[in-house]
Order: C-alpha cells, then structure tokens, then sequence
C-alpha cells in the first residue's frame, strides 16, 4: 500500500456530473475550518440561504442545502412529506423516477406508476389519467432533468395538474438547478431537490432544497415521526433557522459550504439567466459538433436538456474502449448509459464550469479522433468549424 500524497490527474469532467470545479470555489474551500455554531458561520449560513433562494427562484424561508449528496436531497423530500400507506404518483421515464418510487415504497407508501419511454418527456395527459384514477393520492413525483436521458419534463404543467387533484408535488432538479430554466415560486412547486456538484460546480456532497408553505403544512401535520431523525426537518430546521436561536444538529460540512457559498456567489455574479443561455448556447455547438461528426441525440430536439446531452453509440463502437481511451490520451471523462440504456449511449455533460468553449472543442477533437481509429466515418474537421462556427459565428 502505498504512503506517498494522493494527488490526482486534472481531468476535464464532462460526463453527468461531478462538474469541473471552478479554482475559486476550490480556493474557497481551502480557507480556515471554523466551528459550525462560530457565528462568522452562522452568518454564512444565512447568506448561502439567500444565494440559494434566487438560484431556485423562490422566496421559501425552508430552503437550505441538506449536508449529503443529491440522493440524500430526494429522501429528504420524501421521507418528510410521504407517510406510511399515502399514494404517491411517481412519473417514471428514467433512473432517478425509479428511485423515487422505491423512496415511496421503503417508506410503506403506494406508488402509482405513470411510465413514460427512456428518453422523452413525462407525458402531462397521462399523469391527467393517472389521478383521475387515484383521487386519493396525495403526492406527485417527478424528475424535471432526467440525468439518465438527458430529456426534460414540462415543470409547470405537471405541477398544475397535480395541485388541481389537490397532490403536493416533489421535483427531481438535481441537474437542472442553475443550467435551465427553473421557476419555483412561479410555477408553484411544493418541494425540491438538486445537487452542488452539476450546474453549480461546486464539489459533490450537498443538496439544496427548498419547500413552500403548503409543504411545509403538510409537515407540520404528520400522523407519524418522520422515518429518518437526520433527515428530520422539524429538527434540521432548527439549526438552519436564523429566526430563532440555533440549535445543535450534527457538525455541517463546513468547508464545503464555504464552496457551496462561493459557487453561488459565481452564479449571481453571471446571472441566473445569463448562466441558462449559456448552457443552451453551447448545447447547440455541441450538437452542430455531433451531427457533423454522424452522431445523433436521442431526445428530440423540444424535450432535451441543454446541459446533459445523451448520444446514441454508433453501430459496432465499443462504449467502453472509447470512454476509456479519451480519459487515458485525452484526461477527458464523458458517462456511460445507465439503466435500459447501457452500452447504448454516451452522456455528455456541459454543466456549470464545465460549459467552455474550450472543453467543447476538446471533446469533439478527442471524441472525432477516436471514433475514426475505431472506423466510424466522421468528418472530423467539418465538426471543429462547426463548433466553432456556433460559438463566435
């Protein structure tokens, strides 16, 4: 075993998530560890609630990251606002649906199923359908950008569906929160979820979420003791609430907030829909870059996200041998396909600091000159112009 320093590669990170980091969040980071009840701290955490608020669009007072990765987000969500035996609607068209619904059945709820194919929209009329058939449910679940597919749901539709059968709604927005557009207030969204580590470009580890009053109501009201003590939020509130006096929960992650703290500072300083049309201005490059290259998208064109782009493999390519050859002569890392679409597909990310021209044409040199090693006919050059041709015109 060796007992030299672990010093890592620098890689370009443009898979689904982590994100390259930005140097300023990881300079961030480095600054002094202080205590987590240090009231330079608490001051901190009132800040990054602020920050997080305009990120999601939301004047929410419950909104704050949940120490834990966007996994530890979702069952946050879930295990406050879904009790033993409730129905909940779970729109299924990806991984992260899948897990929702085993979230709501470890709880002892039922799930009710809405299915809609790897790769497209959730379907608005079949949710419709869905609690015409359920009255009873009370929650809807749903993924706004499936990171598995890389295909982005109609948020504000399917939540106003769900409020005029009288059903909270919970949202998957891991990969959406800061690279496409995302108006909780707005189109009324009860609680949501996302991750640091995607379009914030943060380090991996914390969850944002924020819940409205209604959610919070319906917290409140609980018949049974939330599953999870850690995970309780009448108990984490009570650390994270600047209007009263702190309370000890557990020893916050306290340099990776000051990152956290930092990352969004970098997003307000851009601004949040400067940072959108970013990511939608490179997603086209990308995809120009991929056409020109004979690879194609597997949403169509109104239902993907800009910054997960989800590439069909070619014919007789090996997924593995090209992810590995790009990360060995090029430090590039892209993702495999999960789920139904595994060995099918490639995920590219363009999330965050990793959304740079340079990386673009990084990743259609390395992935072109790959690809025409392996036999795939390409027009590599033709690709490099017009991705260039996108970027600066």
């Amino acid at each position: 075993m060796s007992n030299t320093r672990f010093e890592p590669r620098v890689r370009t990170l443009l898979g689904p998530g982590p994100a390259d980091v930005h140097p300023r969040v990881l300079a961030a980071m480095a600054r002094p560890t202080i205590g987590h009840l240090d009231p330079q701290f608490i001051a901190l955490m009132d800040e990054i609630k602020d920050l997080l608020r305009s990120a999601f669009c939301t004047e929410n007072r419950l909104t704050m990251p949940i120490s834990g990765p966007g996994s530890v987000g979702m069952e946050t969500c879930f295990v406050n606002l879904v009790e033993p035996g409730d129905k909940v609607v779970v729109c299924i068209n990806g991984v992260f649906g899948m897990r929702m619904k085993e979230n709501v059945e470890r709880i002892g709820g039922t799930a009710v199923v809405v299915a809609d194919p790897w790769g497209r929209a959730i379907d608005p009329n079949k949710l419709e359908d869905a609690l015409r058939a359920h009255p009873d449910a009370k929650v809807v679940a749903f993924v706004h950008a499936e990171t598995s597919t890389g295909a982005r749901s109609d948020v504000e539709t399917l939540v106003e569906i769900a409020h005029r059968h009288n059903c909270l709604t919970i949202v998957d927005a891991v990969t959406a929160l800061g690279g496409c557009e995302l108006q909780v207030d707005d189109w009324g969204v009860d609680a949501v979820y996302a991750g640091s580590q995607k379009c914030l470009s943060c380090t991996p580890g914390l969850a944002p979420i924020s819940f409205n009053e209604r959610a919070i109501e319906r917290l409140r009201a609980r018949r049974t003791p939330v599953q999870s003590w850690f995970m309780d939020l009448n108990l984490v509130m009570g650390y994270w609430d600047g209007s009263q006096r702190r309370s000890y929960h557990h020893t916050a992650p306290v340099n990776a907030l000051y990152g956290l703290h930092e990352a969004l500072l970098m997003l307000r300083e851009e601004g949040l829909e400067q940072a959108w049309t970013r990511h939608a201005r490179h997603h086209r490059a990308l995809r120009a870059g991929l056409e020109a290259l004979g690879l194609e998208l597997i949403v169509p064109e109104g239902e993907r996200l800009p910054q997960l782009n989800v590439v069909a493999i070619p014919e007789g390519i090996e997924d593995a041998t090209v992810r590995a050859r790009l990360l060995a002569e090029y430090d590039l890392e892209i993702g495999a396909g999960l789920g139904d679409l595994a060995g099918k597909v490639w995920r590219i990310g363009l999330m965050g600091h990793s959304s740079r021209p340079e990386n673009l044409m990084l990743c259609l040199a390395g992935l072109g000159a790959v690809l025409r090693d392996l036999g795939h006919i390409g027009d590599l050059d033709r690709a490099l112009v017009a991705v260039h041709r996108q970027l600066f015109g």
